[in-house]
């Protein structure tokens, strides 16, 4: 016997449970369970509810499970039985009528700029790496193209007049753990005492820190090293005003060359002999700039390992190319020496970026000066090793760049002084594709968009843009320190962590907005974390770990669930080709939102 359906049942505004609105398929389902007796002819639109569900029967022989939830609810939306309802039906309803006409040509859209960005990319580390082969095959070191005979004393009568004025600088900011090693490096180096001059430019503000720097020098002084010690009232300009500020000494217009050093850098004595030469005799070189090593704290965790693979390839690769094919490229504010008339020329240290290194180098390039990049000359260096340092440096490295872009790029295409393919160079090769491109396309593309067009089934991304362009870019990024091949698939997840990042700073600066001027000095440690005990062995102290509202980072646990949702749906409804990087790239952007990355620094 059949029971009759209530009569609201059988009008247009049926009530149907939640579960219906939620999952189209349990609707389906639902309402062919409640169909009528054959004994009593079904009405119109219950009719048109059953073929909808044998429709969704059929297709899933055919097709695989996404594809049969997406067939359903069209054809249970088509015959009017899913009526719009508040809360999780209502935004499925706005979904489905934005999803065809705007989402999808948006995303595909997004995937046809990538992969164009992913090419310009790809083009860009093939050209530096047969570049840098041929510089290898052909033997084309600055010693071959470039005079650099050593100085020697030919007159007895003149000692050591042969021998350039040399100032030395040395920049700090409350650097307590490391300003011995740089003031010694400096004062220890081999050049005529009477020749050169370290000048020591002291921005702390710690007072204590500004009375032990001031001792050293003094120290030094009784030694017979000519040693200033210089301050100032204020920090405008940061590093670029103490630069600034230090070359407006008088004791400065008898000097032809300056050697910059920031507070963690340890030059060898024979900085200056195998550096002054080029400049010496060659009138056209401007900037003679060594190779940073990473010799004091590259092992110290895997974060700095991370780091030590990515500067190893920018100056065994970037450096090098740009002094062999044109002979300029980015000044790395310190570990080189500048023609003092040459800086001059371009205009001095401006504070108007965070990057006023960068700033002085493309202005001279402008100027038709070059540079000479000396890759097997190494100085010491230390890497930071504290996420919350890191991360404020490659705030400033990379939104100094994009913001310098925007401010020189119409006076890069004026310029009158240099040959066309320099401005391209410039421009395209310098700014445009390592600046720009490749901060947001490794962001945008990885960690936005692949994982969108698992949610939009109908855009795809071909093979070669995913995989193969990829595959070839990090193995060309990887020639740059061998000895951390094994690390490569965790340098790829931590690399794309930090282009959120990187990605963010680079929009600032191309828009000029926020932390466009934001200047955070890079902590550095030194031993801090060690203590020498006499006779015993280094012993780490006891360390009091931060409260953990202080070591959380919403940004980065806000895509890693996105991620993780993006690679269970992947399991789920799709074709289960990126799960696997979704949920390693997950997994990685969670361990660095709970900070648990880089060294851990006692309180």
């Amino acid at each position: 016997m059949s029971v009759p359906l209530p009569a609201s049942d059988a009008g247009p505004r049926s009530r149907l449970p939640t579960s219906a609105y939620l999952f189209p398929s349990s609707l389906a389902v639902h309402l062919h369970l409640r169909a009528p007796q054959p004994t009593r002819p079904p009405p119109p639109r219950r009719r048109l509810v059953t073929t909808a569900f044998c429709a969704a029967v059929s297709s899933l022989e055919r097709q695989d499970k996404r594809r049969v939830r997406m067939a359903a609810e069209a054809t249970l939306q088509e015959t009017g039985m899913l009526p719009a309802a508040p809360g999780v039906w209502g935004i499925a309803a706005v979904w489905q009528q934005v999803r065809g006409p705007v989402i999808v040509p948006l995303l595909r859209l997004s995937v046809a700029l990538c992969l164009a960005m992913s090419v310009m990319l790809f083009v860009e580390k093939v050209y530096m790496s047969v570049v840098l082969v041929a510089v290898r095959l052909l033997g084309r070191r600055p010693e071959r193209r470039y005079r650099c005979d050593p100085i020697v004393r030919d007159d007895a009568e003149l000692g050591d007049a042969a021998f350039p004025m040399v100032l030395v600088q040395i920049p700090m900011y409350n650097e307590r753990e490391v300003y011995k090693l740089s003031i010694g490096a400096a004062c220890g180096l081999s050049w005529p005492s009477d020749r050169v001059i370290v000048q020591v430019l002291d921005d702390s503000t710690d007072p204590v820190i500004k009375e032990m720097v001031q001792v050293e020098c003094r120290r030094w002084e009784s030694k017979g090293v000519r040693i200033k010690y210089e301050i100032r009232d204020n920090r405008t300009g940061y590093k670029a005003g103490a630069l600034r500020e230090g070359m407006k000494h008088g004791y400065v217009g008898d000097c032809d060359f300056v050697a910059i050093f920031d507070a963690d850098f340890q030059p060898d004595p024979d900085f200056l002999a195998r550096t002054i030469p080029f400049l010496i005799h060659n009138p056209n070189i401007a900037l003679v700039q060594a190779r940073w090593k990473f010799a004091v704290n590259s092992d110290e965790c895997l974060m700095t390992r991370m780091q030590e693979m990515s500067l190893d390839y920018h100056f065994k690769v970037e450096q090098e190319v740009g002094s062999s094919t044109h002979a300029f490229f980015g000044f790395n504010g310190t570990a080189g020496v500048w023609r003092i008339s040459a800086m001059n020329e371009a205009g001095g240290w401006k504070d108007r970026t965070t990057v006023e290194d960068m700033d002085l180098a493309v202005r001279a390039g402008l100027k038709g000066w070059k540079f000479v990049y000396l890759g097997d000359l190494m100085v010491k260096s230390e890497l930071p090793s504290t996420f919350k340092a890191f991360r404020y440096q490659q705030h400033r490295w990379s939104c100094g760049p994009a913001n310098l872009f925007r401010k020189m790029l119409v006076e890069i295409a004026r310029n009158k002084k240099v040959t066309l393919w320099k401005k391209i160079y410039v421009i395209y090769n310098f700014f445009l594709v390592r600046k720009i491109i490749g901060h947001i396309v490794t962001f945008v593309f990885y960690c936005l968009v692949i994982p969108a067009t698992i949610l939009i089934p109908e855009v795809e991304i071909p093979r070669w843009g995913y995989v193969y362009l990829p595959s070839i870019v990090t193995l060309l990024n990887s020639v740059g320190t061998p000895r951390s091949l094994h690390l490569l698939i965790f340098w790829v997840l931590f690399e794309n962590v930090m282009s959120l990042h990187r990605t963010k700073a680079t929009l600032i600066g191309l828009l000029e907005t926020g932390r466009v001027n934001e200047w955070v000095v890079t902590e550095k440690l030194g031993d801090a974390l060690k203590m020498k005990l006499p006779g015993k062995a280094f012993k780490k102290p006891r360390i009091s770990f931060p409260r953990i509202g202080d070591r959380l980072n919403a940004l980065e646990l806000g895509f890693s669930a996105y991620l993780f949702f993006c690679g269970c749906y992947d399991i789920a409804f799709g074709k289960g080709y990126y799960c696997l990087f979704l949920f390693l790239q997950s997994i990685t952007f969670f361990i660095v939102g709970i900070g648990y990355v880089g060294t851990i620094v006692p309180n």
